[in-house]
């Protein structure tokens, strides 16, 4: 074939400008589609995840605001017809719901506090100090963590009992101003810092107490975040103990005056799910204001570098 018969040919096999950028068009359009079809169908299941999860706290709402006889029927009533606020208004007249609120509020806040401070000065001593038989001490704390609460409470109990301590805001809160779990997560986070910070603050005349203050506590909001968190729920959930060692209405914390609204009247389920879906607020506003701190918290330590 002659170069002039090539020349002619060559226009018709090659592929112009134009056309190679409406191929690169088509090709990111359904690149898009893909993706964006992904992500909805991502999105999509976890709508549906989300709302299996939420499923009974959404049914417990609905509750909450119906009358005991739309309840207590043959018919399947998930939504309220006739939307009353009367449960939430038997709760707090029933018992002196506010004045467990207000115990639950003393005892969480308190327990936060002093275990973010034993924790914290606990994890400074098994991170920077050195001193004979720490690897021991710190293997035997966290072999508290294998000991179930239900084994200690009795002896627990006796203690306070001896002590003239029942019924009072110190025998909620002292036997719980420190924990295996903060100390470890303290430690974790402590471990990540070179130990020549800790040499060149002390080369500077600066205190182990200062050091923590100044230089440590400010470096580690994040974990003081998911331990404030995670401590205020559990110290909020906390049932057996107040159960056991208070008796007043005084000292009562807000899980047993829940139970005390179940009453044998059966039409007290409204006025009880009434209460629960109060004493939940607070939990699930700290967990959602606080769940970045708690889950960056949890994996600080994790990771060196």
């Amino acid at each position: 074939m002659s170069q002039t018969d090539t020349m002619a040919v060559s226009p018709r096999n090659t592929i112009s400008r134009e056309e190679l950028l409406a191929l690169k068009k088509r090709m990111n359009a359904k690149a898009l589609t893909r993706r964006r079809l992904r992500t909805g169908g991502l999105l999509a299941g976890n709508v549906v995840m989300a709302f299996v999860i939420l499923l009974p706290l959404l049914y417990a709402v609905s509750i909450a605001f119906m009358p005991s006889g739309e309840l207590f029927t043959t018919e399947l009533n998930i939504l309220p017809q006739h939307p009353t606020l009367q449960n939430f208004a038997d709760a707090f007249t029933n018992v002196p719901l506010l004045r467990f609120i207000l115990n639950s509020f003393i005892m969480a806040g308190c327990i936060t506090v002093g275990q973010i401070i034993t924790c914290s000065l606990a994890a400074f001593a098994f991170s920077f100090l050195e001193f004979k038989g720490k690897g021991i001490l710190f293997m035997l704390v966290m072999a508290t963590m294998m000991v179930p609460g239900e084994a200690t409470i009795i002896s627990n109990y006796l203690t306070v009992g001896n002590l003239g301590m029942l019924d009072t805001y110190p025998v909620l809160i002292i036997p719980y101003l420190t924990s295996a779990m903060g100390i470890f997560l303290f430690r974790q986070f402590y471990m990540t810092f070179p130990k020549s910070l800790y040499e060149s603050a002390k080369l500077d005349g600066c205190g182990n107490l200062r050091f923590i203050v100044k230089i440590l506590l400010p470096l580690t909001k994040s974990a003081i975040g998911a331990m404030a968190v995670y401590t205020f729920i559990n110290a909020w959930n906390m049932y057996m103990w107040p159960l056991l060692v208070t008796g007043s209405n005084d000292m009562r914390t807000v899980q047993i005056g829940i139970s005390m609204l179940n009453s044998v009247d059966s039409q007290s389920i409204t006025m009880m799910i009434a209460g629960v879906v109060m004493i939940i607020i607070p939990s699930i506003s700290i967990f959602i204001v606080g769940q970045k701190q708690l889950i960056r918290g949890m994996f600080s330590g994790a990771v060196k570098g």
